[in-house]
């Protein structure tokens, strides 16, 4: 094991208390009011008479409404033509079958504006709710035919143990579902669900919330981690104050900034100031390995007690003031993707489902 740089930050002059220090080891859009005027070129104008009614209508078509949504963000027949990668001419053609068809006026047009009429501005929040269903259906049909998918991303000392009891709900309503896991820090994991690489991803809050959902699955505290034949193995619970260890084993900050910042904390208020040993690659079973096969101690959050029961190490609590972490699932925010939506539904049945770490619980390799 290499140490790259030491404790050695000054007393901080409010405190008086040192910082952990860290060290690297190396171990093996809804329209609003300004929908309502725009410009409008000549040649894009329609005519500012009410449509009569057709007695000999067509009927309505997805494409009338995704034309007509579009001129009614856009305000302007161009700009619309060009987001839909059509001419001018066939935006304002589908535009007046549809309001011959409905037999009223969508948008009040003069020589420079163009607005929704009230008319209008109603069918363009039934035209939204309509276009989604239709991709709805639209991607429950793919999901027939494909077999659907789920993709989870995690953050490893984010990963309750409530999730894999999750999956396996969503495994026994879903048969066909195919489910594919990703470790991964928690800032490139909502990166990810943001662009559209992950439907799913589980990580420490708080996080970046921009153009994502976020569900909050509840609180948890952080234990520390011996060697099983180490005297504190064997205690019901430990203070840090008490034990005041020169260094403890964590994940790098990058892989679960807010886990390492609650470390951090928790020292703090235990007014000690060890330095803090950084594990590669932030993979927990090998940190675990490099607890259980020398002296020093870790700090992890319950749910790697979870599901660490066979480590070659003792989990036990820490008394005393201790930072609480939350973990939320991070989704796209206006989600359709049925199994997205089935497994945060099957969440929320499991939340309050996770077993407590009891004082007394002893999480010994055998």
């Amino acid at each position: 094991m290499t140490v790259a740089h030491h404790w050695g930050q000054p007393p901080t002059a409010a405190t008086g208390q040192r910082t952990p220090t860290s060290v690297k080891a190396k171990v093996g859009g809804w329209p609003g009011d300004h929908l309502r005027a725009g410009r409008e070129d000549n040649e894009g104008r329609l005519s500012n008479a009410a449509s009569a009614p057709n007695t000999e209508r067509g009927t309505m078509e997805l494409r009338h409404l995704r034309y007509f949504v579009a001129v009614a963000e856009e305000l302007h027949f161009r700009r619309a033509a060009e987001r839909l990668h059509v001419a001018q001419p066939a935006v304002s053609e589908q535009v007046r079958k549809l309001e011959d068809e409905l037999g009223v006026r969508l948008f009040d047009r003069t020589q420079r504006n163009v607005g929704l009429t009230d008319a209008g501005a109603a069918l363009l929040t039934e035209a939204y709710r309509v276009l989604r269903q239709a991709e709805t259906a639209r991607l429950a049909a793919r999901s027939a035919s494909d077999g659907p998918g789920l993709r989870v991303g995690y953050v490893p000392t984010a990963l309750r143990a409530s999730i894999p009891r999750t999956l396996q709900r969503l495994a026994a309503a879903m048969p066909n579902l195919q489910t594919a896991m990703e470790p991964g820090s928690g800032l490139e994991l909502v990166d990810a669900v943001r662009a559209g690489d992950l439907d799913v991803a589980v990580v420490s809050l708080p996080v970046p919330t921009a153009g994502v959902r976020v569900t909050p699955l509840g609180e948890q505290r952080l234990v520390a981690v011996f060697p099983v034949n180490q005297g504190h193995a064997v205690k019901p619970h430990v203070d840090l104050e008490q034990i005041a260890p020169e260094r403890i084993v964590v994940l790098p900050r990058d892989v679960d900034r807010p886990f390492y910042d609650a470390v951090v904390a928790t020292c703090r208020a235990a007014g000690v100031s060890p330095t803090l040993i950084e594990m590669p690659d932030g993979q927990v079973d090998r940190m675990l390995l490099a607890v259980a096969g020398g002296t020093r101690m870790a700090v992890v959050p319950e749910c790697v007690a979870e599901r660490y029961a066979d480590a070659g190490v003792r989990f036990v609590p820490l008394t005393g003031e201790s930072s609480v972490m939350t973990t939320g699932i991070v989704t796209p925010r206006n989600t359709e993707h049925l199994p997205t939506v089935a497994f945060l539904r099957a969440a929320s049945r499991t939340l309050d489902r996770r077993p407590q770490i009891a004082s007394d619980r002893s999480l010994v390799a055998a």
